[in-house]
């Protein structure tokens, strides 16, 4: 139990690690002299041949983790959570599982609403609020638009640093710390989406995604750390693949209200992150209601 909150942190670490290089691309190849601008309706080769050297890093590296991660059997596995062996051999239904989910699951799906509802935000209108704010234009196929986009890298790859700097600290959190560490991640990183809304200078958007980086290993750690204790080891693997569905819902109703949404706001980007940080932030308020200890 004492090593859970290291390894989730350091998993997410060696991801964000990733994520620093990763989105540092375009404007590393744009630097290169790969062409950064595109006629309206197409996609710079700078972000063309970002995502083609993704994908093949994606390939190689899933090859590698299938031919080295070797899982413990069935008798291992109940021996180390301390369950009977039986436990993860009955066959349940979906509607069974969610039925018998301890309360830990649905009450860190909530906090994972606000979460995943705010960074969905983020990733649809975090370029434009850039441009809009620092650049002040809106037209996607101008040279400012573009240069917008690609400091948005740079702001991702300091969104990184800061969850791998952050993610070091969260590895210590002791297990009677971890929801006063939530708390703190989703107050922090909500605060980093609102500053986007009132800052002009490109600059001063570097301690903006630096918070927004402190709230992403925070909501990507800390719940994975708190379910599995409520667990205890008892279908732990269909609970954390039925977990997802916390990360996915909460994006597809973020996408389907901000058909509404954003034409409220008057069609603007920066406010759609001032949005997401007070959404992101909110998430902090029922932290306290998640019941860590397993249930009978």
């Amino acid at each position: 139990e004492d090593q859970k909150d290291f390894a989730w942190s350091w998993q997410q670490i060696f991801s964000n690690m990733g994520g620093i290089l990763a989105t540092l691309m375009p404007f590393i190849m744009t630097l290169l002299g790969v062409s950064n601008t595109a006629k309206k309706g197409s996609l710079p080769h700078s972000v063309i041949w970002t995502f083609y050297l993704g994908a093949a890093v994606l390939l190689l590296t899933s090859i590698f983790t299938l031919a080295k991660v070797h899982e413990y059997n069935p008798q291992d596995y109940a021996k180390y959570h301390g369950v009977d062996i039986a436990a993860n051999q009955e066959k349940l239904s979906f509607a069974t599982l969610l039925k018998n989910a301890p309360k830990a699951f649905w009450q860190i799906s909530l906090v994972q609403m606000f979460c995943w509802f705010a960074f969905q935000y983020l990733w649809t209108y975090g370029t434009g609020a850039v441009a809009k704010n620092v650049w002040n234009v809106t037209d996607p196929s101008t040279a400012g638009y573009q240069a917008a986009g690609n400091w948005f890298g740079v702001l991702s790859a300091v969104q990184s640093i800061a969850a791998v700097l952050w993610g070091m600290v969260l590895s210590k959190t002791k297990p009677n710390q971890r929801k006063t560490m939530y708390r703190l991640g989703l107050v922090l990183g909500g605060l980093g989406f609102m500053s986007v809304f009132f800052i002009h200078d490109k600059i001063l958007l570097i301690l903006s995604f630096a918070l927004i980086g402190i709230g992403w290993i925070s909501m990507n750690s800390i719940p994975f750390a708190l379910l599995t204790t409520a667990l205890a080891g008892k279908h732990e693997g269909a609970y954390l693949g039925l977990f997802n569905c916390s990360i996915c819902l909460p994006q597809i109703i973020a996408s389907v209200a901000s058909f509404a949404i954003f034409p409220l706001i008057g069609k603007s980007m920066p406010g759609m992150l001032l949005l997401a940080g007070i959404v992101f932030a909110s998430g902090a308020l029922f932290v306290g209601r998640i019941q860590e200890q397993p249930t009978a």
